[in-house]
């Protein structure tokens, strides 16, 4: 599908009241936000889902700031994850303010302010978070109950052209193999539409493959953490591997890592783990 297919079909299942209500909230408390989420997959690559969630980003300087235009608006809210996510909600209505992911990883910068995208939003100026960052902060999310890489092969099938892969690439840091991880992917369910991603970018990953050595501070390293938050508990609980969410560039320290697994519900735990670090 390209970007003006995708165009001709959103956006079928936009913001309710209460979201628009949101909106209008932190543009009159003057708090710099974007959209993100589902809404933003619907614009940029004509999926829809049916949530009652709605994502919104912000800096995590401004967390205070919105919660308290949200309060005034007459929402309840609160900080559900301090190294994350905070929520304001009016019965069973969710707004999601979110400043990082959930594993600690791609906080939200000027950068992303700086590279927004305008959107018309019923009669509301807003702006839309990049694709270039939906790609990023989505890539993490391998759950066992939620996988959001066909978000992403749905995006890049409709906006690979235009996207800033120098940018993105950059953005992945050293996590650059998981960005190869669903670029491989996407020419596996889109194998006519493998010429999208550009040979320049696929070359450098798969150069940067060929070339690494182990690295002995990596040594008995689980980063499997940063993609599901429950799925590799057994390797830092039991079997004696380092949890990558407590390096230094991870915005998480040991006591949020206890309460974010203490969160995961009890079906969903992993056989023989425990809800401690």
């Amino acid at each position: 599908m390209t970007a003006k297919r995708a165009a001709a079909t959103r956006v079928k299942s936009g913001p309710n009241d209460f979201h628009l209500s949101s909106v209008a909230a932190l543009q009159n408390a003057n708090v710099p936000f974007l959209i993100g989420g589902a809404f933003v997959v619907e614009v940029y690559a004509g999926v829809s889902r049916r949530t009652k969630d709605f994502d919104l980003y912000i800096r995590p300087r401004h967390v205070d700031a919105a919660l308290g235009a949200l309060v005034r608006a007459g929402y309840e809210t609160e900080v559900t994850s301090p190294h994350w996510l905070a929520k304001a909600r009016r019965r069973r209505d969710y707004v999601d303010l979110i400043f990082r992911a959930g594993n600690g990883l791609c906080e939200v910068d000027d950068s992303w302010f700086e590279r927004a995208h305008d959107h018309q939003l019923l009669g509301l100026h807003v702006k839309l978070a990049a694709p270039e960052e939906t790609i990023w902060m989505k890539a993490y999310i391998m759950e066992r109950e939620r996988f959001d890489g066909a978000d992403i092969a749905h995006i890049l099938l409709t906006c690979a052209e235009k996207l800033d892969w120098q940018h993105l690439v950059q953005r992945f840091g050293p996590d650059w193999r998981v960005l190869l991880s669903h670029l491989v992917l996407f020419g596996y369910i889109y194998p006519g539409e493998q010429e999208r991603i550009p040979i320049a970018v696929m070359d450098d990953l798969i150069r940067c493959l060929r070339k690494e050595e182990p690295v002995s501070g990596h040594k008995r390293l689980c980063r499997g953490t940063l993609l599901s938050r429950k799925q590799y508990l057994m390797d830092v609980q039991k079997w004696g591997f380092r949890d990558a969410r407590l390096e230094e560039r991870v915005h998480m320290d040991s006591g949020e890592i206890v309460q974010w697994t203490k969160a995961i519900p009890k079906e969903e735990k992993a056989p023989g783990t425990a809800s401690k670090q």
